[in-house]
């Protein structure tokens, strides 16, 4: 049994991929918006509450590059550390570790139409699209909720 898509996963997902340009960070194939071809992978599972919602955890890849990242953790690893930097991959290690957003992010999930994360992403989601609208191009960085 996977781990259950959430409403605040489905706008989470949205900014990784819309934040791409709708392209997978893996092997550059462009993919129109909102389609099933790019998805949403996580370097520390959905499982990992603490940086579930960590938007330097999370890569928006084509269906392809997410199975072969999922399927070899070492090339996956190699390829965050140079994607971060060893700051940045450093600092996410250290996230995955705080219990209290971890608690916080499974209580919130559940309120469904009232989580604070869903709403954060959905506005953050809004945000980005205007931007892109208006004609940024490039990659469009998003807050994080914690």
């Amino acid at each position: 049994m996977g781990v259950k898509i959430t409403s605040a996963d489905k706008w989470f997902s949205r900014c990784v991929r819309e934040r791409a340009g709708w392209r997978c960070e893996g092997c550059q194939s462009e993919y129109p918006e909102n389609s099933a071809g790019l998805q949403c992978s996580h370097f520390h599972g959905r499982g990992s509450y603490a940086v579930r919602f960590d938007p330097d955890n999370a890569f928006a890849h084509c269906t392809r590059c997410h199975y072969f990242f999922e399927g070899n953790p070492h090339e996956f690893t190699r390829w965050v550390r140079e994607r971060l930097g060893e700051g940045a991959y450093d600092i996410l290690l250290e996230k995955k570790q705080v219990v209290d957003n971890a608690r916080f992010a499974r209580r919130d999930v559940k309120q469904r139409h009232k989580s604070e994360i869903s709403r954060h992403y959905r506005e953050e989601y809004r945000r980005m699209q205007v931007l892109r609208k208006g004609g940024d191009m490039e990659r469009i960085e998003f807050a994080g909720y914690f």
